[in-house]
């Protein structure tokens, strides 16, 4: 169980900073693809052995965990636009 939660998590954050990532480059907000980028980035090194070689289990609960990191990616992404925008 604590090897599919890693996976799941690692799934979700890779998928969740590819989102917010392509939310702030329609968006032009060069800092939050920089930062979002880099991280996606950092995220894969830690996954692609992990997955690759995982059981068909382990690939499942990653699809999961990547599709649930997407529309937590989205929402968090609109809702900082907003504060920003309300900010300033």
């Amino acid at each position: 169980m604590k090897k599919q939660l890693s996976v799941f998590i690692t799934g979700f954050i890779q998928v969740f900073f590819v989102v917010v990532n392509t939310y702030f480059t329609a968006k032009v907000i060069y800092v939050g693809v920089f930062m979002a980028s880099f991280t996606i980035s950092l995220v894969w090194t830690l996954n692609v052995k992990r997955t690759a070689f995982g059981t068909w289990t382990d690939r499942v609960v990653y699809a999961f965990g990547a599709a649930t990191g997407a529309i937590s990616g989205l929402a968090s992404s609109a809702f900082i636009l907003e504060l920003l925008n309300g900010i300033f």
